[in-house]
Order: C-alpha cells, then sequence, then structure tokens
C-alpha cells in the first residue's frame, strides 16, 4: 500500500482537500482484515459560513467537535438513525471545515466489504454512496475524532485523475450554498453516487 498521507495535505483549505482527495486510497485496517477503495466522490463543507454544513453559524456541540480540532481527524456521524457518514477534518484549528467522502471503488478485501452490506451490497451497491461506504469500510461511532495520520484509519497517496464539479446532493435547505459545485468526483467512474449535473471539468 502506498504511504499514508501527513497531516500537511489535511491543512490546506477545504476545497483543495475535498478535490484532492479523488482517487486517493481510503483505507481501514480492522480486526476482520484491511478494505481499501480508491475515492471517487466527495463534498466539501465549509462551515460556520456554510449553511449546509453542521457548523453553520459556530454550531459547536459535542457531535461537532472534532471538526474545530486539528487537520486530519475522522469527522464520523449518524444519519436517519441508520448509516454513518465519514468525513475528513480539513484546515486550521478552529475552522470547522469537513470533507464528506461519499463513494469509492473498491481495491482491496471485497468479500469483506460484501459481507458486511449483506445482501444489499451486490454490484456497485457496495461502496456507492456515504453510508454504504461506511458499511463497508467498518467505519462508525468508535472512529470519530481518530487520527487519519497515525491509525487504522487512514488515506493513502496515489496518482491524480480527471475530476468534475457539481453542486452538493441533500442540501436544497442551503439556499444559494446549495448551487455551490462543492461536490468532487471522478468522471466516469461508475462508483459515483449519483451521475453530476451542471459539471467543471479539471484534470
Amino acid at each position: 500500500m502506498a504511504p499514508r498521507l501527513s497531516r500537511s495535505f489535511y491543512s490546506q483549505p477545504v476545497l483543495r482537500v475535498a478535490e484532492a482527495c479523488i482517487g486517493k486510497i481510503l483505507v481501514h485496517d480492522t480486526p476482520e482484515g484491511l478494505v481499501a477503495g480508491r475515492i471517487v466522490e466527495a463534498e466539501a463543507y465549509r462551515g460556520p459560513q456554510d449553511a449546509a454544513a453542521h457548523s453553520r453559524g459556530g454550531r459547536r456541540t459535542p457531535r461537532t467537535e472534532a471538526m474545530f480540532g486539528e487537520a486530519g481527524r475522522a469527522y464520523v456521524f449518524m444519519i436517519y438513525g441508520i448509516h454513518y457518514h465519514f468525513n475528513l477534518v480539513a484546515g486550521g484549528v478552529g475552522e470547522p471545515h469537513a470533507v464528506l467522502i461519499r463513494a469509492a471503488e473498491p481495491l482491496a478485501g471485497l468479500d469483506i466489504m460484501r459481507r458486511r452490506r449483506g445482501p444489499a451490497g451486490r454490484g456497485l451497491n457496495v461502496t456507492n454512496g456515504p453510508g454504504k461506504l461506511c458499511q463497508a469500510f467498518g467505519i462508525e461511532a468508535k472512529d470519530y475524532a481518530s487520527d487519519l495520520c497515525a491509525g487504522p484509519l487512514y488515506l493513502a497517496e496515489a496518482a491524480p485523475t480527471e475530476i468534475l464539479r457539481s453542486p452538493r446532493i441533500g442540501v436544497d435547505y442551503a439556499g444559494s450554498w446549495a448551487r455551490k459545485l462543492w461536490r468532487f468526483s471522478e468522471a466516469e467512474n461508475p462508483y459515483v453516487s449519483v451521475p453530476p449535473r451542471a459539471t467543471l471539468r479539471r484534470k
């Protein structure tokens, strides 16, 4: 496996981190075995100004506390009382910025991923969404605030790829913030959760 990313990667501005995540390798060395996949979709959240962020308006609670700490930590939260979502803390201390990892293309441990996902995890459904990804990778509440620069859950270096920018998903409540092109995805990758609309293309 390639070397893990250092803290300096996560300490960059959140939009830069979100874009640079695409193509990087997400790794989780678990008791059941090692799983890994190429990140193919991610979204940036830049609180406190960002009306779509959990930290909007400077909201600082036990749930959001990890985002106010050092970059390179995991911000894991549960949605709908069922699914976990995995984020990377980015930027500087006191800047509640995070990058949601939405989808990955499996590289290692596919049998483990499928077993965790059960009957619903056939084909692309194994990791083509943030909740599916967390279940497949075994990312749970125990990983909240874990150090991605030292622990069993981390990102590793990989070659750059062609990247698309498009609006984020499921944040219509955020008004004009919902239209910002803060969703990044790998062009033409079938594991991207929802085909991008109104995109900008980058290499």
